[in-house]
């Protein structure tokens, strides 16, 4: 087929893709229900089937049959089996604004620079052989379209088609993938131009496999049978190709890696995402795509193998070489597109992610940096040119490549390549999952654990693909470096008997994991790191406000803030979000004003989407903090030490008032000793409290179960037991649960005109038998005409049933007398509950309300309870705006008094 029309076939599908992301980004309303289909999200992922699966798939079917289907069965487990893995994974970065993975690891280890450029340099590293596997079957495939066969690097550079590809996808990633400086608002254009891609790739394939298996044979079941009347082509359609390479459960494990850790697909899973409902759909439409695309691979292997014997034929290539051996040159173009749309969707998704990791976590933190260390004095206000740097990455990293293309590209094939980078990405798991479950996990040990597997993965995995390559002496391989056997990258520290692949997981797997778990476990993680620990972990109910950086609050003018914004985003874009900003909070925005916490949040997040979390902590923490200092400021520093010298000689002449000062802190010392003491006395009590209801009812029980013969009348007086010991230990779990309510700020009030005289007769009547039980006589006084006062009638209710219950305990039983009694002054009303019980000390009266105290010394002399009854009426009465005391005399019984203010009518 001639070269000029396969370049004009290729240039004009590649301006319909152009002209299909031009309309999405610019007619973002009418596009907004494509963009927001589930469906279009869920044709988008299938980015993850790039030209390995279109043409490689079938050239891995033809060596070990259904060893191919590893890749996209681990993939399928993701998507069904991890869903809550993935929901979690997308509702952090919406809320942290996370724009890459390399974000999202930076952000879990305390918004981390260095282990948000560790990641995007290993990013790169990683994802260089994946490109150039792109640009290899693009190559391949133009060349054995136009009748040429040239190998990598065998022609002028200017002439290789491989070359003019990567250009090409560079330009397309600039106009479509760099247009707009907030890297985590969404590519409307370039997910639908994806999506798109990936029904042309499907139909391609579908009707490729079609053609071969209806055209050229009568049907699947004739190609079958064909192919196993051949003897050596036979054993692809059983399992044990499969079982012979070892390596179906490693490819599982790293596909299924992948569709998390590979940057194209965070980019589009997690960064694309707009809504769960998205997620959902994709669930399973996802897994249907990899079924559908996958039907004719095996058919297609076979039928390679049966129309097309011979050594000299690749295997990669059996897709498109089929249609051309039989005349369909229709069909061989059609194909030749899907392989192109294949490399287009993922070249120009992973160049998007690569360009944003490198600029956010790489270049810009440095340039921030180098930039705020040369002020001299005053604030620097850095002007970055995101947009240019994130086009520059994009375009060294397409040429990188092409290099690595020509370097190692033509000693593997498709799938070999790909593996590679799988293996790479796979790095970033123990970091990335385990930071969502384990707040345990630390910085250090993420870099720890990942600079240790990707060493290893290079070391067993990369390095030998140069040495294939020619690049490095065959003896590294052999023989291993300088005559080592022991460090032979295929058979490392002696383990033999692996496939390649699934020796370099096991090594890299260890290295990472081991240092991760291990270095964590040893170290101590710092503040930032345990607040981004519990929002990430604690993600499905982390509030937001766990991540406001409190410590930056005050530290940097309002003013100063907003220039800092407004440089960095544009101003119109800065107006207009803080403006909103602004308004939802109610307030108004003062220059000379220190901005709050709040604000401080507002901002990193802001900057977080443009510039990437590491390099806004950057930016923030330099213009809050740091800088060098000035002749000016040094001179305020010396005028601030002169004052503290000064005030210092001040403080000396008072020596007096310091001896004041520290007898009132021993005192304070003394009361924080007594205060633990009664805490103490307080568990105890509590202690006990609960374990003797809690031992009778169990007890009972016990004798209930193992004696079904028991009489009714004594199995009646234990139940009766039972549910009185219940009733008490309700009572006391109330108290507590009542105390903390009220320490909480969390207690329901139900405020309303209250009649007091109806409240105490009430609260007589509810404590009536406990009174009758002791033989306690109670009597009420209380005025014909009592005015209401505003109060909860149920808390009012508990401080006279509590105080009433109080007065039936310490009243002698049988001669004990209780009196109840309400006046009426001029603005409040006075309550008194007064009993002929034994009295108070006169030391114990000032603390009875504490909610650690009990009077009496020893466990001994205390009445049962918690001692929180008398704490809780003291913070129901003050709430009400009344005061509650208690008077006595030992031996003299004792009163309990409180008032509640009246209404201003009265």
């Amino acid at each position: 087929m001639p070269a000029w029309i396969l370049v004009g076939t290729a240039l004009s599908y590649l301006l319909l893709l152009f002209a299909i992301a031009w309309w999405g980004d610019r007619q973002r309303q009418r596009a907004s229900r494509l963009s927001h289909s589930p469906t279009v999200y869920a044709l988008s992922l299938a980015v993850f089937c790039t030209t390995w699966t279109f043409y490689g798939s079938v050239g891995r079917a033809s060596t070990i049959g259904l060893g191919f289907l590893p890749i996209y069965l681990g993939p399928t487990l993701a998507m069904t089996l991890g869903f809550l893995l993935l929901r979690k994974i997308v509702l952090v970065a919406k809320t942290q604004r996370i724009t890459s993975i390399a974000d999202f690891i930076a952000a879990r280890y305390g918004r981390s620079e260095f282990l948000g450029g560790l990641v995007a340099a290993l990013a790169v590293v990683v994802i260089i052989p994946y490109i150039a596997l792109q640009l290899k079957a693009v190559s391949v495939s133009f060349e054995l379209l136009s009748g040429g066969a040239a190998p990598a690097g065998a022609q002028p550079v200017l002439l290789d088609s491989a070359f003019h590809t990567a250009l090409l996808m560079a330009v397309f990633t600039i106009l479509f993938g760099a247009r707009q400086i907030d890297a985590s608002e969404h590519h409307p254009g370039v997910v639908i131009a994806v999506a798109t891609e990936s029904v042309v790739k499907l139909l391609a394939f579908l009707a490729v496999g079609a053609f071969v298996a209806y055209g050229l044979f009568g049907g699947l079941g004739d190609l079958f049978a064909r192919a196993r009347a051949r003897e050596d082509i036979a054993p692809l359609l059983t399992a044990q190709p499969v079982l012979e390479d070892g390596g179906w459960i490693t490819a599982t494990i790293l596909a299924l890696l992948a569709i998390i850790c590979l940057p194209r697909q965070f980019q589009l899973l997690v960064v694309e995402n707009l809504h769960e409902r998205q997620l959902t759909r994709a669930v399973w439409l996802f897994p249907l795509y990899l079924l559908l695309i996958n039907l004719f691979v095996l058919p297609l292997a076979l039928a390679g193998l049966l129309l097309l014997p011979g050594e000299g034929v690749d295997r990669d290539m059996v897709v498109l070489a089929l249609p051309l051996a039989h005349g369909a040159e229709w069909l061989a173009l059609l194909v030749f597109l899907g392989g192109l749309s294949a490399a287009i969707g993922m070249i120009v998704v992973e160049t998007i992610a690569l360009s944003t990791m490198v600029s956010n976590s790489l270049v810009i933190p440095a340039l921030l940096r180098r930039r705020l260390a040369a002020r001299n004095g005053g604030r620097a206000e850095p002007h970055l040119p995101v947009l240019a740097i994130r086009r520059v990455a994009i375009v060294v990293i397409m040429l990188l490549g092409y290099a690595y293309y020509l370097v190692a590209g033509g000693a593997y094939a498709l799938v070999a390549i790909g593996l590679i980078s799988f293996a790479g990405v796979a790095q970033f798991a123990p970091a990335l999952i385990g930071g969502l479950f384990w707040a345990g996990a630390t910085r250090r040990g993420a870099i720890a654990g990942l600079v240790a597997g990707t060493l290893v993965w290079g070391y067993t995995l990369l390095l030998p693909s140069f040495a294939r390559s020619g690049w490095l002496p065959a003896s590294f391989l052999a023989e291993g470096p300088w005559g080592i056997a022991l460090l032979r990258p295929y058979a490392l520290l002696g383990l033999e008997g692996l496939d390649p692949l699934t020796h370099a997981l096991f090594w890299s797997g260890l290295a990472n994991l081991g240092l991760f778990v291990g270095v964590s476990l040893f170290d101590r993680a710092e503040p930032g790191e345990r607040a981004q620990a519990t929002a990430f972990v604690e993600a499905f109910h982390a509030e937001d406000g766990s991540r406001t950086p409190a410590e930056w609050a005050g530290a940097l003018a309002t003013g100063e803030l907003v220039r800092l914004l407004r440089r960095l985003l544009g101003a119109e874009r800065a107006d207009a979000a803080l403006a909103e900003h602004a308004r939802e909070r109610g307030l108004r925005l003062d220059p000379g004003q220190p901005a709050d916490a709040e604000l401080m949040l507002f901002a990193e997040r802001l900057l977080t989407g443009v510039i990437g979390a590491a390099s806004a902590r950057v930016a923030l923490s330099s213009l809050s903090h740091g800088g060098s200092v000035g002749p000016a400021e040094l001179m305020r520093m010396l005028d601030e030490a002169s004052r503290v010298i000064e005030y210092s000689r001040r403080l000396e002449q008072k020596s007096a008032e310091l001896e004041q000062a520290t007898a009132a802190l021993r005192a304070a010392n003394e009361r924080l000793r007594e205060l633990d003491r009664m805490k103490d006395d307080f568990l105890s009590t509590v202690t006990h409290e609960l374990r003797t209801p809690l031992t009778a009812v169990r007890s009972l029980s016990e004798i209930l179960h193992d004696n079904p013969d028991l009489e009714l009348e004594q199995r009646q007086e234990f139940l009766s037991l039972i549910i009185k010991e219940s009733e008490r230990l309700t009572r006391l779990i109330n108290q507590l649960l009542d105390m903390a309510k009220i320490e909480a700020g969390a207690m329901q009030w139900q405020v309303t005109r209250v009649d007091l005289a109806a409240v105490i007769e009430e609260a007589v009547a509810s404590t009536g038998q406990l009174f009758r039980d002791r033989g306690v006589a109670v009597e009420i006084r209380v005025p014909e005409e009592v005015p209401p006062v505003q109060g909860d009638h149920d808390r009012l209710m508990q401080v006279l049933v509590n105080l009433l219950s109080n007065a039936a305990k310490f009243s002698p039983a049988g001669t004990g007398r209780v009196e109840v009694s309400l006046r009426v002054e001029e603005d409040r009303i006075e309550v008194a509950v007064r009993d002929n019980g034994p009295g108070i000390a006169e030391a114990d009266l000032g603390m009875i309300f504490d909610k650690f105290r009990q009077a009496g010394e020893t466990m001994t002399d205390r009445p049962a309870g918690t001692g929180l009854g008398l704490a809780i009426c003291r913070r129901i009465v003050e709430h009400m705006g009344g005061r509650i005391w208690a008077e006595s005399r030992p031996g003299e019984g004792a009163v309990f008094r409180f008032t509640l203010p009246l209404p201003a009518a009265h």
